[in-house]
């Protein structure tokens, strides 16, 4: 049996995570403005939740799915390779992904844990969601 807070940041840790989640995504749409991109880009936005279709398997290649498509590393990886090679799409792309991330953190919404959809770094969401 998975505990109902197994894994999760309490009190001001987990506040200070949805904080830092907030500047991610208020960093990343300043830049994304400072760099002139172009809005029709954040059309994307809510990209990385297709992820969530992985959950119809199941939950753990839901987590799995889901962790993949809202890790940092990702979009910081996707954003040097814009700056490298030089990509301006994949910069916007980047940017607009890392402010989906921070809005996500912002809203409590962490990575999963495989018990169920409810069940994330940053506490549990959702009250009698899967894995109660």
């Amino acid at each position: 049996m998975i505990q109902r807070h197994a894994g999760a940041v309490e009190g001001l840790p987990r506040l200070l995570l949805r904080l830092e989640g907030a500047a991610l995504a208020l960093a990343a749409v300043f830049m994304f403005h400072r760099l002139g991109g172009n809005w029709w880009w954040f059309a994307l936005i809510l990209v990385p939740d297709l992820s969530l279709a992985a959950y119809l398997i199941g939950t753990r290649p839901g987590a799995m799915a889901y962790n993949t498509f809202h890790v940092t590393l990702v979009p910081l990886v996707l954003g040097a390779l814009g700056l490298l090679l030089p990509s301006f799409d994949l910069i916007q792309i980047a940017l607009v992904w890392a402010a989906h991330i921070g809005v996500d953190r912002a809203l409590g919404l962490g990575l999963k844990y495989g018990a169920g959809f409810g069940f994330t770094h940053l506490g549990r969401i959702g009250g009698a969601l899967s894995g109660s």
